[in-house]
């Protein structure tokens, strides 16, 4: 038999010329119809002596045999399509008709039971009747107990109809009308106990049937609204309000997902436009579950921390969104304005929810921090790069801003501001990052991030003009350090300064007073004129004195290079040693008194100085008199500190003459004098330069000789200073011999000078 029906099967279906002749599925599926057919049978009896070759070949047939099956069935549920739904609503009728039937045979049980109950009351009544009166005992007339009954039919009947027929309104009425009634057949004892614990259970499965409408009614994505609303506060009179609350939340965060999904598809891009749509969807959907929930459960603390849960799930996904798909790129971009465009609109759609009590700032805050800290990172180092670049080709002559770009239109530079083209550049880059890092600094509370990366930026574009100073100490160590075109006049490198001033005294405060931590400040108002309070917060004053260190660094880079050039040769040798002094008592005639040639230089460079800095500091004198004073000061001082000077003067071979000691006496005086003039002398100055003529004059007298025997009086030594600078300036005419006692050493040296 089993061979038989294996050889039917063989034949029934075939081997791979079946497939090849295009037999029609009904042949192919004969195989399958029978009632003795057994797969195990049929996969053995395929299977069993197939090589590799044919096993494949099999495995093809059965897949098409699938495609073929699946594709009938498609073709038959089409067209049979309009019988199976006529058929699907009949049924649903017919389930409908007998559920009816279902609970009209359960009333009727009721019934018969109370009935039941009722004949074995009266028999007890038969035989106690004077123990139980009618009130104890089930009402027993007739027509109240057809009534009544008859009320309990009518009642599942209609109950039923509301239900199939989704009217909640009526259905949630006749509900409670049927609680009422329950309620006065327990306290009149109007119904039998179990036909009472029927309806009360009839009742109580009605009333889940009605929640799981509900609850099937807010989960459909098709539930407008309003009809939302009103089936989330149905559930609740429903005495299920934690379910109705959580449903209500599910709902949105399953319409919020589909918008969401439907913007993604719709926006190619995911710039400030798509961060802005994505903002606006996610916020308003917060905003109206909690309008939504505040007037179906009120303020009850339960809800309340549901929904600020909720709340906090939403925010949490939208910022890790908007920072995959726009933050981290802009951020690894450098790009500020994007990132600050969107957080600012984020940060306005979020406030806007504080007053339903959602605070959310702080979730944003946590995820979106460290993108805006990148960005920020980012961004200034674009600043330094460019910097560096422009520094490379720039002329270091100055000139006025040109107006026209963002930067200078919103903080214009004043009419008496000149800049270098790197200074240039420098400030609008500064004043656009500090433009667009005032709203994410104010919204997400950085810190002083900006600021702390304002003054990194700047003391890196202060260490581009050190370097550009020749012979600058940070180029000799690192000449690779920077590439920077040097300054090689001395009004290119006074250029320097003024570029690092202007940037660190007005310009960047200027810009950086929209995001300082304190009060607001008028812009228009001159910066020499009345200071806001902000201008006089500690905070401020300390950020401003690091700008001015760095100011202070390039200024002493400045006069270190000014100094040097004065005292050393090109070669490294020393030009203010001691041997101008020493070998001067060595001469047989009597020297022409006159400065030094190193401080005749001196004073040339430093009344060059003088013009260029009168020129380019506008009123900035006081800074131009401390660069001249700090200047001169770096001289003195090398003199004073040099111990190498000292110990040939003090304890050298040929000590310190009374010529020499005149000599320096006389250099020394000419720098006081001159500097007196120029209005540069500072205490500080004016005491070193005391301090070492009298170590000198201790020199001498160390020798055993008294210095003040030989030394003219102080009056002599100012004469001389004051014809020297005469004479230097241009200013002096000596022509005449003057009403001078030509015995005076100032007459006679003024003579002997002016004689040739």
């Amino acid at each position: 038999m089993e061979a038989r029906t294996r050889g039917s099967m063989s034949s029934s279906i075939g081997g791979s010329e079946e497939l090849e002749a295009n037999l029609t599925l009904s042949d192919r599926l004969k195989v399958f119809k029978g009632s003795t057919f057994d797969p195990e049978a049929y996969v053995t009896s395929k299977c069993q002596h197939m090589n590799e070759k044919e096993t494949k070949h099999l495995t093809s047939y059965l897949v098409e045999l699938k495609k073929a099956s699946a594709e009938e069935m498609r073709k038959s549920v089409y067209a049979n399509y309009a019988a199976f739904i006529r058929t699907s609503k009949e049924i649903s009728a017919l389930e409908g008709q007998l559920l009816s039937m279902r609970n009209l045979l359960s009333a009727q049980a009721a019934l018969v039971h109370g009935l039941a109950d009722g004949v074995h009351i009266s028999s007890l009544c038969a035989d106690d009747a004077d123990d139980l009166t009618d009130q104890d005992l089930y009402n027993m007339d007739s027509k109240q107990l057809s009534k009544i009954e008859t009320w309990v039919v009518e009642f599942f009947d209609r109950l039923e109809v509301l239900l199939a027929e989704k009217r909640v309104d009526e259905s949630m009425a006749a509900l409670e009308e049927g609680r009422r009634v329950a309620m006065e057949a327990q306290e009149q004892r109007t119904l039998s106990p179990s036909t009472l614990l029927s309806l009360n259970n009839e009742i109580k499965a009605k009333r889940q049937e009605l929640a799981d409408q509900l609850a099937e009614a807010i989960g459909q994505p098709s539930t407008r609204a309003g009809e939302l609303r009103s089936a989330v506060l149905a559930l609740k009179k429903l005495g299920d309000g934690s379910r109705a609350h959580t449903l209500l939340l599910k709902s949105y965060e399953r319409r919020l997902q589909a918008n969401i999904q439907s913007l993604r598809g719709s926006n190619t891009s995911y710039g400030v436009a798509f961060a802005a749509a994505l903002s606006q969807l996610v916020f308003s959907t917060i905003a109206q579950a909690a309008s939504d929930s505040l007037a179906v459960v009120g303020e009850d603390p339960s809800y309340s921390s549901e929904l600020v849960t909720w709340a906090v799930k939403q925010a949490e996904s939208f910022a890790l969104l908007l920072k995959r798909h726009t933050l981290a790129s802009s951020a690894a971009a450098g790009s500020l304005r994007v990132t600050a465009e969107c957080i600012q609109l984020c940060a306005s759609h979020c406030s806007s929810l504080e007053s339903r009590g959602l605070a959310l700032s702080p979730v944003l805050l946590k995820h979106f921090r460290p993108g805006v800290e990148q960005a920020l990172t980012g961004n200034l180092k674009r600043i330094e790069q460019s910097s560096a670049a422009l520094a490379a080709s720039d002329d270091w002559s100055l000139a006025y801003t040109p107006t026209g770009s963002r930067a200078s239109s919103s903080t214009p530079i004043a009419p008496h501001l000149k800049l270098s083209i790197s200074a240039q550049r420098f400030n609008s880059m500064v004043q656009e990052f500090l433009e667009d890092a005032g709203p994410l600094d104010e919204a997400l509370q950085l810190d002083g991030i900006a600021l702390d990366g304002v003054l990194q930026v700047f003391n890196a574009y202060v260490d581009l003009l050190i370097n550009a100073l020749p012979g600058s100490a940070e180029n000799e160590e690192n000449p690779v350090h920077r590439i920077v075109r040097i300054a090689e006049t001395e009004s290119q490198q006074t250029a320097l300064l003024v570029n690092a001033l202007l940037l660190a005294d007005e310009l960047i405060p200027r810009s950086a007073s929209r995001i300082l931590p304190q009060g607001s400040t008028n812009q228009s108002t001159p910066r020499r004129g009345a200071s806001s309070d902000r201008q006089n917060r500690p905070e401020q004053r300390e950020w401003k004195k690091k700008l001015q260190r760095s100011v202070d660094r390039l200024r002493d880079s400045f006069c270190r290079q000014h100094a040097l050039e004065l005292i050393f040769t090109e070669e490294g040798e020393v030009r203010l040693s001691s041997e101008i002094y020493i070998l001067m008592d060595e001469a047989t005639e009597e020297p022409e008194w006159f400065p030094s040639p190193i401080f005749q230089e001196l004073f040339a460079k430093l009344t060059r100085i003088a013009t260029i800095v009168s020129d380019m500091f506008v009123g900035r004198e006081r800074f131009a008199t401390i660069l001249l004073m700090r200047l001169t000061e770096t001289v003195i001082l090398w003199i004073s500190d040099d111990q190498s000077f000292w110990e040939e003067m003090e304890t050298g071979d040929k000590p310190l003459g009374p010529l020499g000691l005149q000599q320096f006496y006389l250099d020394m005086e000419f720098v006081m004098i001159f500097a007196s003039q120029g209005r540069y002398l500072s205490r500080n100055l004016h005491q070193v330069i005391k301090n070492i003529i009298a170590r000198a004059i201790e020199a001498v007298s160390a020798t055993g000789l008294d210095p003040y025997t030989t030394l003219p009086e102080e009056e002599w030594f100012a004469e001389v200073a004051q014809i020297a600078i005469k004479m230097l300036t241009g200013k002096g005419n000596f022509g005449g011999h003057g009403e001078r006692d030509v015995t005076s050493p100032s007459v006679s040296s003024a003579k002997s000078y002016t004689s040739n």
